[in-house]
């Protein structure tokens, strides 16, 4: 009976650990209503950490006094605050002030004398003039007008040799560079983005991912006769989700590749220049059940310093990066509590806040940076700048308030490297387990140990050698002065 009794006690152990080591590895624990907060090892195991974001505020059309958004679809925040929310359902563009409160509505625009509307609008780019770009989904058009929002130009019915006869056009997304050609992200669209010139003019496409071919699929299609074949899946590239650029005319973007880069910075060339660096290749989750798959990420918003974050919508989660793609930072979530999301489809920054959009919910979230997360949004800006001593203080600090934060101690190697403290650099590459920065330190401070005592080593060497070169003349001189004695 006492056996049996201890037998039901190690089974209730065991499946109470069971159910913890569930809930560690997922990184699903919840307290206060507030998400947990986690990153990954170099071994990948799942690390909690510090909140880097909290929610602060929800906004919505109704409180706003606009009326509810309906199936609002993007988000875009200017340089100087001002955020405009594409409500798609309603066909209009609301305007927020950097205080959160509402500035204008765009809900229409005059072409030819003629009032125009627009028709389930996807996407919308602003630039630094403050004119708006909207892609018009419903009427198949890009509508560009200016900052005082008068039209512009139409964008519809692209013609080109690259384009099928048959071609719909239906632009979801947008972005423009400083020489204002035109990036979008159509629908049905496998070559990549397509370019406009300034005056609307198609040119080309730009960035095609490349073609996932699935090696069973293949074999069946090479053995399969000519009917079979047509009725197969074909090998085609997989479509991007979402576009941003920044500064320099780099477009950030991320695709629906589940199994290859899932995040790409491509240059003008359409080459993929994106640094992949940290422990796992930037594309969200590492860690999932077979049953749940990968991340699937359908927004990108590049902030300064090349730090960039993207938006899981298959699980609520916004991860960032720095520009060598080391995780950052994770927050957000699914579900009904305060900080967690519907269906979130875009994510814009307020300064170092984040806003981020729910669909079903026709909601924004307002969240705030924590400290810890302001600390190490300002570490990786300080070593961006150049301010290496700031870097490591501020890394230093950032470890202080999370010791698994693996990829800080990388930072505060990079720091010293970049201040010839080569000896120190290698001890914290080590810590990080960042062997290919620990090899360059390890060169560096083999070179430094060289030049300071190779010149000793040499005096030392050809004293050496001249005493033994000495030393020999001398035996020889001895010799025949003995041979000469005893002769």
């Amino acid at each position: 009976m006492r056996m049996s009794m201890r037998i039901k006690h190690v089974v209730v152990l065991l499946a109470m650990a069971g159910l913890l080591g569930a809930g560690m590895g997922t990184a699903a624990a919840r307290a206060d209503g507030v998400p947990v907060a986690y990153n990954y090892s170099f071994w990948g195991d799942t690390v909690s950490s510090p909140a880097p974001y909290l929610p602060a505020a929800l906004l919505n059309g109704r409180d706003l006094g606009v009326g509810p958004f309906k199936e609002p679809n993007d988000l875009f925040v200017t340089a100087d605050g001002d955020i405009y929310v594409l409500d798609s359902g309603n066909n209009r563009i609301v305007v927020l002030d950097r205080q959160l409160q509402p500035a204008s509505v765009i809900d229409s625009f005059v072409r030819d004398g003629h009032e125009d509307t627009f028709a389930n609008p996807q996407g919308i780019f602003v630039t630094d003039d403050k004119e708006v770009l909207i892609a018009d989904t419903g009427n198949r058009r890009i509508v560009h007008l200016d900052r005082q929002l008068h039209l512009v130009k139409v964008i519809e019915s692209p013609e080109s040799e690259l384009l099928p006869a048959n071609f719909v056009f239906q632009p979801v997304r947008i972005a423009a560079d400083k020489a204002q050609r035109l990036y979008v992200l159509a629908v049905g669209v496998f070559d990549g983005f397509m370019e406009f010139n300034a005056d609307g003019t198609f040119t080309s496409f730009i960035g095609a991912n490349r073609v996932r071919v699935d090696p069973v699929e293949l074999f069946w299609k090479r053995i399969s006769t000519r009917e079979q074949r047509s009725r197969m899946v074909l090998f085609v590239p997989t479509e991007f989700t979402s576009l941003d650029m920044n500064e320099e005319g780099f477009i950030y973007a991320t695709n629906g590749d589940q199994w290859g880069e899932t995040i790409k910075k491509l240059n003008a060339h359409g080459n993929d220049i994106l640094r992949r660096e940290g422990y796992f290749s930037p594309r969200g989750d590492i860690r999932y059940t077979a049953s749940a798959g990968p991340s699937r990420l359908v927004d990108i918003d590049v902030a300064d310093s090349e730090i960039y974050s993207v938006l899981d919508a298959k699980r609520g989660r916004i991860f960032t990066y720095n520009g060598d793609g080391h995780l950052m930072y994770v927050f957000g979530g699914l579900g009904n509590k305060r900080g967690e999301f519907n269906t979130p489809v875009a994510i814009e920054r307020l300064g170092d806040d984040f806003l981020v959009l729910d669909k079903a919910l026709g909601e924004i979230t307002l969240f705030q940076v924590t400290e810890y997360g302001s600390t190490l949004n300002e570490a990786v800006r300080s070593y961006y700048r150049g301010d290496e001593e700031r870097a490591v203080e501020l890394f230093r600090k950032a470890v202080d308030m999370n010791a698994n934060l693996e990829f800080a101690y990388s930072g505060i190697g990079k720091a010293l490297l970049r201040q010839g403290k080569y000896a120190e650099a290698m001890q914290y590459f080590k810590l990080s387990m960042d062997q290919r920065n620990y090899s360059k330190a390890f060169q560096l401070r083999r070179k430094e140990v060289l030049r300071e005592y190779l010149p000793a080593v040499l005096s030392a060497a050809m004293a050496v050698t001249a005493g033994l070169l000495l030393l020999k003349k001398l035996r020889k001189m001895l010799r025949r002065k003995g041979a000469a004695t005893l002769e």
